[in-house]
């Protein structure tokens, strides 16, 4: 059957034994209490699917309106399916399997903010109603200049705020009706910022001290950072697979790791209003959420972009691929542990570092996800700038040495980036044979550099330029040479050969 057909009734009736925890009767008939900006992968994987885990446990008890900006995709979908859709746990905990199949019934109704504008404005009017979460992409949380009067306004802050003064009308200002929004969107800071572009827009469409003061009094507009893969739909065989797992098609399937965190910035009252962490142990909600921001930014994403160029001029092309590798993983394991814990810019207890790495390397090792290296090589030059230099520096402040696994991933990214600009203007690195594109808007600058440049020039050349880096790198003792000596064996021996040079004798210096 489809899930079209897969009715609440159906859903209830599914034999005993099924690989599915399909949802229970009192789950259709919680009130709604969150109004969702987006119906992307991510919040079906995150915030929805917490949400119906914890209303599965009796606690928070509430159901979503979610609103999408255009018609067609998903919407239809949802009406289809009566707003379930089944998420697929895959990955590894503590090295272990996880495969869970659940059919999510948090999502009471979707709506068009195109055409039921009016239906948003009403719901926003409701008693129930206490929780806002978005996420509308990074370019979302902009501010355009606009009426909130527009059916609907065009900008999600203008949604936003349009919903917020019917509230406060609906009310006549109660203190006590206004709501907690918490956006997900990958910006840092992203509760601050759709704040002050909320009150930016209400002072613009002159709506009135008493509401603005109201605005700022009794809404909490939350700082968030979300940490989950959710691919969504998956390719073509994993998806008939899994169909034929759970007996069912789904249009709206959605694959999800394991692991997840949404950490909240939010004091005692926001907590109680968001009880659904009281039932997910990866739900956070803190005063200051800096600690989880700086583990995520510094061991994940840091251990990812001084990763991609060694593993990928060694040959490996997946991240999974990589810890397959005997060698790879003791550089990916070493790096995060050894280099980038002891330097994150922020005060960590090794034990909490130390869990958190555990856990990303458990990620990275899922057999369930592929995530390309050239994927992840795009912008490295940016990426490396904001999240590997605050490292280094601090590595320097606390160990005035060199840190070896960070000075060879860097050598690596800078061989990564010897590439030929092309007639299109593309530039084209190669590696085993085999061209691949260099995607950074740095691309022909280092192209120029490795035209005319000897190598150690070229490092000379680049660590100096504090632009790129935010200081200058040639004044950390002994970190030129070192990459120097790395990138020398890089390009005489190859990548493989010298990551086990690396493990078996002390590294030559440059020009030793």
């Amino acid at each position: 059957m489809d899930m079209s057909s897969l009715n609440k009734a159906l859903a209830l009736a599914a034999p005993a034994g099924a690989p599915v925890a399909w949802p229970a009767p009192a789950l259709f008939e919680l009130p709604e209490k969150v109004l969702q900006f987006g119906t992307g992968v991510l919040l079906r994987g995150l915030p929805a699917f917490l949400i119906d885990q914890a209303n599965r446990q009796g606690v928070f008890n509430g159901r979503i309106v979610v609103v999408k900006s255009t018609d067609g995709g998903d919407l239809t979908a949802f009406e289809r399916q009566d707003g379930l859709y089944t998420v697929c746990v895959r990955g590894l905990e503590d090295g272990q399997p996880v495969e869970e199949n659940v059919v999510c019934a948090s999502i009471s109704r979707v709506l068009s903010a195109k055409s039921q504008w009016q239906q948003i404005l009403e719901f926003a009017t409701s008693p129930d109603l206490q929780v806002v979460v978005s996420n509308t992409t990074e370019v979302g949380i902009q501010f355009v200049n606009e009426s909130i009067e527009l059916t609907p306004p065009q900008s999600f802050p203008g949604k936003l705020l349009a919903v917020l003064h019917a509230r406060y009308q609906a009310f006549d200002g109660a203190s006590d009706k206004g709501l907690v929004i918490v956006p997900t969107e990958l910006i840092p800071d992203n509760g601050s910022k759709l704040e002050a572009i909320v009150l930016e827009l209400a002072h613009r469409n002159n709506l009135g001290s008493e509401f603005i003061d109201w605005l700022e009094s009794a809404n909490h507009f939350c700082n968030s950072l979300v940490d989950r893969i959710v691919p969504g739909r998956p390719d073509d065989a994993t998806y008939a697979s899994i169909q034929a797992e759970i007996g069912f098609q789904d249009e709206l399937l959605t694959v999800a790791e394991a692991y997840y965190l949404w950490a909240i910035e939010g004091n005692e009252q926001v907590r109680e209003v968001l009880s659904f962490q009281q039932a997910n142990d990866g739900v956070i909600v803190r005063p200051d959420i800096n600690l989880f921001r700086e583990l995520k930014l510094r061991l994940l994403n840091g251990t990812h972009t001084l990763s991609f160029a060694l593993a990928h001029l060694a040959g490996a092309a997946t991240v999974r691929e990589a810890l397959d590798d005997e060698a790879l993983a003791r550089f990916i394991h070493n790096l995060m542990l050894a280099d980038l814990l002891p330097g994150i810019p922020y005060p960590v207890d090794e034990k909490v570092g130390q869990r958190f790495g555990m856990q990303v390397l458990d990620r990275f090792r899922n057999p369930y996800l592929e995530h390309r290296w050239l994927a992840i090589s795009m912008q490295a030059t940016m990426k490396m700038q904001m999240r590997t230099m605050p490292t280094l520096q601090h590595y320097y402040k606390q160990h005035n040495a060199v840190p070896h696994y960070f000075a060879l991933g860097f050598a690596a990214y800078l061989l990564f980036m010897r590439g030929t600009v092309q007639a299109d203007g593309s530039v084209l690195g190669e590696a085993n044979g085999q061209p691949y594109k260099i995607q950074d808007d740095r691309a022909a600058y280092f192209a120029d550099l490795w035209a005319r440049l000897s190598p150690q020039e070229l490092i000379t050349m680049v660590l100096h330029n504090s632009g790129l880096w935010g200081f200058d790198l040639l004044r950390l003792p002994g970190f030129a040479e070192r990459v120097g000596g790395y990138l020398q064996q890089l390009m005489a021996e190859g990548a493989a050969d010298t990551l086990a040079a690396f493990f078996s004798r002390k590294p030559v210096l440059a020009n030793s």
